[in-house]
């Protein structure tokens, strides 16, 4: 080969989107096209940890039965000739995932591992890196929907702390608050039992409601209709005694305006928090965010240790009926755009301005 053609041939490849690709070893890019390397006579994906080739003996082929045809073999190291090892570690996931669900006790990690075939340690990293949660948080989040489910069709308590897989009724009565958010005969009785005081303030935002059960805080909801508000809170607790707040809990309502427009004064109330694991991991990452700062919904991702749930971050963020007790109004995109707030990008853009000026 001529320099003349080599200088030609590398240019080629170097001006290629693909060779930038193999030249950062990307991951996302296996799946989309293999290359094969002239003088080795292999081809690999553009993910492979090895050496990387000259760009003048770099060709790139569709997919593996492309670059065979063309008399190259695969690369033993990276294994192009098989699926991505993502949508390996997907499918060991999902497996992972549909045995913890038919299991009548939790399997253990071990257990988990060994049918995936990988290390315990390893199984632990992947699984979280793909759901977001451990597999002892999914298997106590998914005991967690049977326990809801069983409750709402038996008449027992004890009936359905069986039937959701608890050995014991001390271990099931020790979780059912974090599970239920409140007494587990309450809670099959739709909640009847349960008082919830709440009262409507006015701020520049526009209207406010401050709901409280006897755990803490359990709701701070934004809009322009109070009897939306209203409506809104009745949904999320259909069977509670809703109590239309005195004037010492209208107290606690003038206490949430004040931080709205001075958000330097703090926060500092018992909250209620109720939702999954993953979404109470993600709103515990989103108190760590210092009024006046922000974060992207990547960097969150990266915060609660699963860089590939971004999706799962903004739908968590969306589903926090704590507004700003719960600051979800300080993720942004990670280009530092504003999106994405579910009282409104104007309340979101208002509030990130009010903080930054404080």
């Amino acid at each position: 080969m001529t320099a003349a053609l080599k200088a030609r041939l590398a240019a080629e490849t170097a001006g290629d989107p693909r060779w930038t690709a193999i030249v950062a070893r990307d991951a996302g890019a296996d799946g989309q096209f293999v290359y094969s390397v002239r003088t080795t006579g292999v081809f690999c994906r553009p993910s492979c940890g090895a050496r990387l080739a000259r760009p003048e003996n770099v060709r790139f082929h569709a997919d593996a039965a492309a670059a065979t045809a063309a008399g190259f073999r695969p690369c033993r190291r990276c294994r192009p000739d098989r699926p991505p090892l993502s949508e390996l570690h997907a499918a060991a996931v999902t497996d992972a995932c549909r045995t913890i669900e038919g299991a009548d006790a939790i399997p253990s990690l071990e257990e988990l591992a060994d049918r995936a075939g990988m290390s315990p340690f390893h199984f632990h990293r992947v699984f979280r890196s793909i759901t977001g949660l451990t597999p002892r948080a999914y298997a106590l989040a998914h005991r967690g929907k049977r326990v809801r489910t069983a409750l709402g069709r038996s008449r027992s308590v004890t009936r359905a702390i069986y039937e959701s897989g608890y050995n014991s009724s001390g271990r099931f009565y020790a979780e059912s608050r974090q599970l239920l958010g409140m007494n587990p005969t309450v809670y099959r009785d739709g909640g009847s039992d349960a008082a919830i005081r709440f009262a409507i303030g006015e701020c520049s935002l526009g209207s406010i409601l401050v709901a409280r059960s006897e755990l803490g805080v359990c709701a701070i909801l934004l809009g322009d209709d109070p009897e939306r508000l209203v409506h809104e809170l009745e949904d999320r607790f259909p069977r509670a005694e809703l109590i239309g707040g005195d004037a010492e809990f209208e107290a606690l309502v003038a206490t949430v305006v004040g931080f709205v427009e001075r958000p330097a004064l703090g926060l500092d109330l018992p909250l209620d928090v109720r939702g999954t694991a993953f979404q109470q991991r993600v709103w515990q990452a989103l108190l760590q965010v210092p009024p006046g700062e922000t974060a992207s919904y990547s960097e969150i991702a990266r915060r609660i240790g699963s860089p590939g749930a971004v999706r799962a971050v903004a739908q968590a963020c969306g589903a926090n009926t704590l507004a700003v007790a719960i600051p979800c109004h300080r993720v942004v995109r990670n280009d530092g755009a504003i999106s994405g707030y579910r009282w409104g990008v104007d309340r979101k853009r208002a509030l990130l301005a009010r903080e930054a000026a404080r």
